[in-house]
């Protein structure tokens, strides 16, 4: 037993010092984050295991009403076992702007930070947004070279701005969450996201077509930081969280003390009704409470999609329609999604572990691109209450 014990000792030493001094490096903080946490991917709590900037707080708070029937509503025991099997932490719905119902789960509560993942995707787009109002950026054309001069690529002079929000980039990239040697999971623990982005070539031509990577949005938020000479977390806080009255700090991983960039991809942590704010702001076509904090212009846009053959995109936000009503929505990792209804001035805030097993439960979207089931069970939740709501 004792030469066994040392012989793996010895293996597990010099598989450490292999990773330490490889590219893969960052693995060793992955095992450290995700897998000797008892996970197997990314979480809605490791925003503490990684250093972050502070989205502060308004100083001005503006708490959701609640509605006049508020929690009046019996979920029905099917969905209440599909939040259970599907482990949600939050459900949340709003109709006309007030708080019909709310549920929280697993030791969760109202205050209760949690990771956006990709939802964040959508708020990247809506600070691009503002720079293009504030004139930062110049427009959607501008050229991302004129920000980012080190790109690298055949088509690095080609690749617009509006070409990264809306995923268009031509940029090398592997969109794979579970493989530790893909880019994708490198990006989540790497020290240096700036080198690592840099290092992706454009190696097709961009403004074509839609392919999803998360690299492009980490992109974007390169050329906003750039733009504004701020960082995303303060540009954040200005701009928009404060403005829209959020409750509480925000946090956002970064990838390291040093370098200080924000995970653009994904990664801010915050509550089911701060993140409801964004499905208000969009619904609302950019103003929040009389002011307009974003061109509504703009808004359409965003929630309109730019290629014909992938009608599920715009920029930065997903689109569908259901029961014959248009769904624009903020979708991240497990199962993170704040879904609006215009139609119904409705918005479902679900938050969560576990979104289901794709494979089974893809359906076609009506509007291109595969959406799991659990979208539309949350959504389909959401109508029958305001349905019901609207009976007494």
């Amino acid at each position: 037993m004792k030469p066994f014990l040392l012989r793996l000792g010895f293996v597990l030493t010099l598989l450490f010092c292999v990773l330490y001094f490889s590219k893969y490096n960052y693995l060793l903080k992955g095992v450290n984050v995700i897998y000797l946490s008892g996970h197997t991917t990314a979480y809605l709590t490791d925003y503490k295991k990684f250093e972050n900037d502070t989205v502060h707080a308004s100083v001005q708070p503006q708490p959701w009403p609640l509605h006049d029937q508020y929690n009046t509503y019996v979920p029905s025991k099917s969905l209440e076992e599909y939040h259970k099997d599907r482990k949600s932490v939050a459900y949340l719905v709003i109709k006309n702007d007030s708080i019909l119902y709310e549920k929280y789960y697993d030791g969760f509560g109202v205050d209760s930070k949690s990771n956006s993942f990709s939802m964040v995707k959508s708020i990247i787009s809506a600070l691009m947004g503002i720079a293009l109002q504030e004139g930062s950026i110049k427009s959607l054309d501008q050229k991302v070279i004129d920000f980012i001069p080190n790109l690298k690529g055949p088509f690095a002079n080609e690749v617009t701005v509006g070409d990264l929000s809306s995923m268009a980039s031509g940029q090398k990239w592997d969109e794979d969450y579970y493989n530790p040697f893909s880019i994708t999971s490198a990006s989540y623990f790497i020290d240096d996201l700036d080198a690592l982005i840099q290092d992706q070539p454009i190696e097709q031509k961009p403004g074509q077509s839609y392919h999803y990577q998360s690299g492009t949005t980490q992109l974007l938020g390169m050329v906003i930081k750039k733009a504004t000479g701020k960082t995303l977390s303060a540009y954040l806080t200005e701009k928009l969280w404060q403005p829209m009255g959020a409750e509480h700090n925000a946090l956002w991983q970064l990838d390291s003390a040093e370098n200080a960039m924000e995970k653009s991809f994904c990664c801010l942590a915050s509550n089911a009704r701060d993140f409801a704010r964004f499905g208000k702001l969009y619904k609302d076509h950019g103003r929040w409470n009389g002011v307009q904090l974003l061109d509504s212009t703009f808004v359409a846009r965003s929630t309109q999609a730019r290629f014909e053959e992938s009608p599920e995109y715009g920029y930065g936000w997903w689109l569908d329609v259901f029961e014959n009503k248009k769904v624009f929505m903020m979708r991240g990792h497990l199962g993170q999604y704040v879904l609006v209804v215009p139609e119904e001035d409705l918005i479902v805030v679900r938050l969560g572990h576990f979104k289901g097993e794709e494979i089974e439960e893809n359906r076609k979207s009506s509007k291109g691109e595969a959406f799991t089931q659990d979208i539309y069970v949350y959504l389909e939740g959401g109508l029958e209450m305001i349905e019901n709501v609207s009976k007494n």
